[in-house]
């Protein structure tokens, strides 16, 4: 068993991939395997992972017929042996001494390890730095490239990536945080996040929607598992946050006015059908420009600032 599994999914990223796996394998953490998922890439990929391969011993590589990022990151699960388990998306790239210093900071009982992360724009960058100052739960930053995870709470609690939907990460994160007792903090390391078109956080299509399923799964898990009640007014809180917030940022992004008039008005109702009391959450009530645009907000105002803001992101 070695201690850390590094999870990669591949599809069509041939020109960023040499350098995520060099930051990869240049690990000053040697004690790792590297699982490369390929799912069903149509460039170059594929051989770039099999020359990778084929050098370097601690490299496994899984080619899967095209299924999805969720798909292939569950694959990897299966595959790993480290007693932790981290992913890396294929377009990314990380510090060198990322895993050194994240598994420095755990202990015998460290369920997980988190570290910070860098937007990575073409002319610019924004540091991603954890909150500490609000509850766990709102702090939790919805990806899974930043964690070392314990292996065994994911197996054990039978968490995997929901196959078909966009916005994975978001359901396994919050999904896995109750299990999550004991979490180290590296403050010094950084995932470097490459902002490009055509990704998902940039995506102005229908599959926008899907955010809103797995928030719903997300409360059903919570329900089923009779954990609702204790984090009733922070879930309340996230979907009011992704449905006025995230999601409404990328929403305003659409070009063609019916849709996105149509996905502000599909918004708004999920909202209101999950959580029709929402301007009273706790949260909500505090003061804050964000809150107060929630506080707002109805069909008729998102329209509007969907409109103004259309404008101002083009």
């Amino acid at each position: 068993m070695v201690k850390l599994s590094v999870i990669v999914p591949v599809y069509n990223t041939e020109k960023y991939l040499r350098k995520t796996l060099d930051s990869l394998i240049n690990q000053t953490f040697k004690d790792l395997e590297i699982i490369i998922v390929n799912d069903g890439s149509t460039d170059g990929s594929k051989d770039i992972i099999d020359e990778y391969a084929k050098k370097y011993k601690n490299i496994k590589a899984l080619h899967l017929k095209n299924g999805g990022v969720s798909i292939a990151r569950n694959e990897g699960i299966k595959k790993a042996t480290g007693k932790y388990i981290t992913f890396l998306d294929s377009d990314d790239y990380i510090d060198l001494d990322l895993y050194e210093k994240m598994y420095s900071k755990i202990k015998k009982d460290t369920d997980s390890v988190e570290c910070d992360f860098i937007w990575e724009y073409p002319n610019n960058q924004r540091y991603d730095v954890l909150n500490k100052d609000i509850h766990p739960l709102l702090a939790v930053r919805a990806v899974v490239w930043n964690r070392l995870y314990r292996k065994d709470i994911i197996t054990k609690n039978n968490i995997y990536f929901r196959k078909g939907v966009y916005y994975e990460d978001i359901e396994f994160c919050y999904e896995i945080f109750p299990y999550l007792k004991n979490k180290e903090y590296a403050n010094d390391a950084y995932v470097h996040y490459m902002q490009r078109d055509g990704s998902i956080t940039t995506c102005k299509t229908d599959k926008l929607k899907d955010v809103f399923t797995v928030l719903d799964e997300t409360i059903k898990y919570y329900k089923k598992n009779k954990l609702y009640e204790k984090y009733e007014e922070e879930l309340e809180y996230l979907y009011v946050r992704y449905t006025l917030g995230s999601s409404f940022y990328r929403v305003v992004k659409v070009g063609d006015k019916v849709l996105r008039n149509e996905l502000l008005e599909y918004s708004y109702d999920k909202l209101i059908n999950a959580y029709p009391n929402f301007k009273k959450n706790k949260y909500v009530k505090r003061f804050g420009l964000k809150n107060l645009f929630y506080l707002l907000a109805n069909k008729s105002t998102l329209k509007f600032f969907g409109f103004i803001f259309s404008i101002i992101k083009k």
